[in-house]
């Protein structure tokens, strides 16, 4: 796959341009938020976006923005050495699909690039709940009828839920289901993302969608738990 790096320390690059090349991917590394913008825009298409936060020029946050703002929907995972839940959610608002922190694990990062790509390899069948449908190849769900736009993770997290509903899925499988790594009993990135998949699927609904069970997990059902 194609995997755009931006990362302005030098050897942080290489480390993560190696790791790629390593994977039998194509990596291109570029070191300033602007030029990010401009070659993910123009230049070529990526697969990946490989994203730090703290750069020059202009932040990994407002990349993530004007991407998106400009329909660019390339998966991008973040990685940062800001690890606060505050950080984290507005990587997440801004329009990122997930994170890692350094230090990592190179094992780690190929698995959260695996993870954000695999919604390619779903099955084409379209998935329904209630009035909730779900095409995961071309990540289109609409509710009453009504478009809903997610990113990857997003789409994979209701994916998941969607394959087994009626069913309580523990967060450790749905941890590792959707990132494919143990989180090693730090859930607020599940929370948040269940918290974002409610304001686009639930919010302004009388039938609820996605449960909370104490103490458990999540179940998908148009009944309450």
């Amino acid at each position: 796959m194609n995997v755009l790096i931006v990362e302005d320390d030098e050897s942080v690059a290489r480390f993560l341009e190696q790791a790629m090349v390593e994977a039998k991917h194509n990596p291109v590394v570029v070191g300033d938020g602007v030029t990010a913008l401009d070659i993910a825009r123009t230049e070529e298409e990526f697969d990946v976006i490989l994203l730090d936060l703290m750069l020059p020029r202009m932040s990994g946050f407002e990349v993530c923005r004007r991407l998106r703002s400009s329909g660019i929907m390339t998966p991008i995972l973040i990685i940062t050495a800001r690890d606060s839940l505050e950080d984290i959610v507005e990587g997440l608002d801004s329009g990122a699909d997930d994170y890692v922190v350094k230090p990592f694990q190179v094992a780690e990062l190929l698995a959260r690039t695996r993870a954000l790509l695999r919604r390619g390899e779903s099955s084409p069948a379209v998935l329904t709940v209630c009035d909730l449908t779900l095409s995961p190849t071309t990540r289109r769900a609409t509710r009453g009828g009504q478009a809903i736009k997610l990113s990857a993770t997003e789409c994979t997290l209701l994916e998941y839920l969607m394959r087994n509903a009626g069913r309580v899925m523990e967060r450790s499988m749905i941890l590792q289901h959707v990132w494919q790594c143990d989180f090693e009993g730090n859930e607020n990135v599940l929370e948040v993302y269940i918290s974002y998949l409610r304001g686009k699927i639930d919010k302004g609904h009388e039938a609820q969608l996605i449960h909370t069970v104490r103490g458990v997990g999540y179940r998908m059902a148009a009944d309450v738990v």
